[in-house]
């Protein structure tokens, strides 16, 4: 009797659990100091953030976010950066090919908070929007860090000109 219950819980959750994760989100860790200080402050603490699926849907990026992305360098990784511009804008590049770059059309320009310790758009250009899959709302993890993450570009890292 207790097997078939089983049975019968596990073909409901598992299908609402794999469209939970897939279409609303999920939880990650986040590693590394690329996002310092909004993310990981202390070395020695990891924080977890939910990444909204749901948030980029329709590809509605707004600059600021915080996104999780497929790693233009390396597919299987993913990574966490702020959109710091979207396509249209001139940014002015750190170290980039180009001094200032315009960022094309169904692209965005994406950082790391922590300049000069962060493989982002200075390294590998502009990305797709075609490689976000999630937005960072919030801190869940740990207790203390709790907060919800704001959408805000660094005064120095504003775009040169923006489109919209």
């Amino acid at each position: 009797m207790w097997i078939r219950n089983l049975l019968r819980s596990m073909l409901l959750g598992v299908p609402i659990g794999v469209t939970f994760l897939d279409t609303i989100g999920y939880v990650a860790r986040v590693e590394g100091i690329s996002m310092q200080p909004a993310l990981n402050p202390e070395s020695k603490n990891t924080d977890y953030v939910f990444l909204s699926r749901w948030a980029v849907k329709d590809y509605s990026i707004h600059r600021g976010d915080i996104i999780s992305l497929v790693s233009p360098k390396d597919p299987n990784q993913k990574i966490i950066k702020r959109v710091v511009a979207l396509e249209g804008d001139i940014v002015s590049t750190l170290g980039y090919k180009n001094q200032y770059v315009r960022v094309p059309e169904g692209h965005i320009w994406v950082e790391g908070d922590h300049t000069g310790h962060t493989l982002d758009s200075n390294t590998f250009g502009p990305v797709s929007l075609g490689l976000v899959n999630a937005r960072a709302i919030c801190i869940v993890w740990p207790p203390e860090r709790w907060q919800a993450l704001e959408a805000k570009i660094p005064n120095h890292r504003k775009p040169v000109s923006t489109q919209k």
